[in-house]
């Protein structure tokens, strides 16, 4: 027999559940604004001494923290691998039984406790003094013992926990996320990482597939199966000049020089013969275009085209060079292959 599913708990009538929502992510907010303004005001100097060293590290960024510190930890060596700094976690309790063997000279720790005196990674610090790796801290705030066993320290400060018994790490643990996140985007800044050094490290997935060249990912490429016409054809011949077998779905027409003056597409062409009939087939291409269309330049991204499929609705985007010669044509099916935009429905 299937299980009863447990009754819902009744919910007292003077609760205020979206109230109470509210309040604990504005807790959570506000420590978060607390610690960005003491990083921009009474810490700024221990801030741009952190970001210094990170910066010089020549290793790994080895970041530690024991049970929610070391979740956040976790996130945060992601993030600082994502951005071009080197990172892994290492748990305090496995450096004590082995995991040391993780560290090497040139190699920079980031500690994380809110208290500042959780024992494994006390402990972990003071054997990292030892050995000269190091270290930056993050804990409440500079009298803790975690500071006193740090190169430099970067405080918290006081924190009132959104958690109603203000015991369980929310508050604090979403203000450390935010400085972490912040040391890794600071040091990212003054190496001047760019969207080509993210995408090195985002191959997969839309983030990466965003961040390719557009002309990486055409399928209709001029001189191969997306058709110029020049606009004085008429759209027969147009038609004719395309030719059959796999084609875009758009006719690019060109002025005399050779660069785009229009688009022309097999909706364009549907319209035209349901309103016109085949006289449509005699004008030229160039009074039923779609004329100084939307374009892509040739070093535009994935991106972009996501962008203006979105913004605009198209369903062909010409991409051109930098004299306005035609290149190929972006399919948005292309986009849909690719997942980066959604089939419409």
């Amino acid at each position: 027999m299937e299980p009863h599913p447990a009754p819902a708990r009744p919910v007292p009538a003077d609760r205020d559940e979206p109230g109470f929502v509210r309040e604990a992510m504005l807790a959570e907010a506000d420590a978060v604004r607390r610690a960005a303004e003491r990083a921009a005001g009474e810490d700024a100097a221990r801030w741009a001494e952190a970001v210094g060293m990170l910066d010089a590290c020549t290793g790994h960024v080895v970041v530690c923290g024991m049970g929610k510190s070391g979740l956040v930890g976790a996130k945060i060596a992601a993030t600082m691998s994502s951005l071009g700094l080197p990172a892994h976690f290492m748990h305090p309790s496995e450096a004590l039984h082995g995991d040391l063997g993780r560290v090497r000279a040139g190699d920079v720790a980031v500690l994380l406790s809110y208290s500042g005196g959780t024992e494994e990674l006390v402990n972990l610090a003071a054997i990292l003094r030892t050995d000269g790796i190091r270290r930056v801290g993050i804990s409440c705030n500079h009298g803790t013992h975690l500071a006193r066993l740090t190169d430099v320290h970067l405080a918290i400060g006081d924190v009132v926990e959104a958690c109603p018994l203000n015991l369980a790490p929310t508050a604090s643990t979403t203000a450390m996320l935010a400085m972490g996140d912040a040391l890794a985007l600071a040091v990212s800044r003054r190496r001047n990482f760019a969207a080509d050094d993210f995408r090195r490290r985002h191959p997969g997935g839309a983030l990466g597939a965003g961040l390719r060249g557009v002309t990486e990912v055409i399928r209709f490429r001029v001189g191969e199966s997306a058709a110029t016409v020049p606009e004085r054809a008429t759209v027969a011949e147009a038609l004719r000049a395309a030719g059959g077998g796999r084609r875009a779905g758009a006719l690019l027409v060109v002025d005399a020089n050779g660069r785009l003056a229009g688009i022309f597409t097999d909706g364009d062409l549907r319209r035209h013969i349901n309103e016109s009939g085949a006289d449509a087939l005699g004008r030229p291409i160039r009074e039923l275009m779609t004329a100084r269309p939307s374009t892509l330049s040739a070093d535009a991204l994935v991106r972009d085209a996501v962008q203006l499929v979105r913004e605009r609705r198209l369903d062909e985007i010409p991409v051109v060079d930098a004299d306005g010669r035609p290149i190929g044509i972006v399919d948005v099916q292309d986009l849909v292959a690719m997942k980066v935009i959604e089939a419409a429905g």
